[in-house]
């Protein structure tokens, strides 16, 4: 897939470091917006080591531009659902439309899987990617994870705000 000055093309071994790179980048916008340094541990590109061990190369995808990787994305298969895992895409190269043709390479991949379902997992509080994924077809709730936080309260980051069920929720 290509368009807008950059392509999709699959993982290749040499993209490792700058994937590893943006994976980072993603970390930190978790840490940004839950506003805790502590999420992705001390070195969250190791996660995506082991994320590229889990699920196999041939199941990540990375956007280039100028022979640069900008963005990258994955599917987690499986039997009957699969996940859409990571979507990230460089700072310097986000709305140009570079994720939702990430996005649209996985729906693509998915349907080739001959999958019945293909799932996403924004964090609660990342409202912008919500918003993305719902305008590019990701209309269905299918799961939703509550958390007990057993913290001192001096040290839990969560907002209020968030209804479903007819209840309040933090976030």
């Amino acid at each position: 897939m290509s368009g807008g000055g950059f392509e999709i093309r699959g993982y290749e071994a040499g993209d490792r470091d700058v994937c590893r790179a943006l994976w980072v980048e993603l970390t930190q916008w978790h840490r940004e917006i839950y506003a805790s340094p502590g999420i992705g541990g001390d070195d969250p590109g190791r996660q995506f080591d082991e994320h590229l061990d889990r699920v196999g190369a041939e199941h990540l995808w990375v956007a280039v531009a100028d022979g640069a990787v900008i963005g990258l994305t994955g599917i987690i298969p499986g039997e009957t659902e699969a996940e859409l895992e990571p979507v990230v895409v460089h700072t310097t190269h986000r709305e140009l439309g570079v994720g939702k043709a990430l996005v649209c390479t996985v729906i693509e991949a998915a349907r080739g899987m001959g999958v019945e379902h293909l799932k996403v997992r924004p964090v609660a509080r990342n409202a912008p990617a919500m918003r993305f994924f719902h305008g590019l077809g990701f209309g269905t709730l299918g799961h939703v994870e509550l958390f007990m936080d057993f913290r001192p309260k001096e040290r839990q980051v969560w907002r209020s705000g968030e209804r479903l069920a007819d209840r309040a929720f933090e976030y």
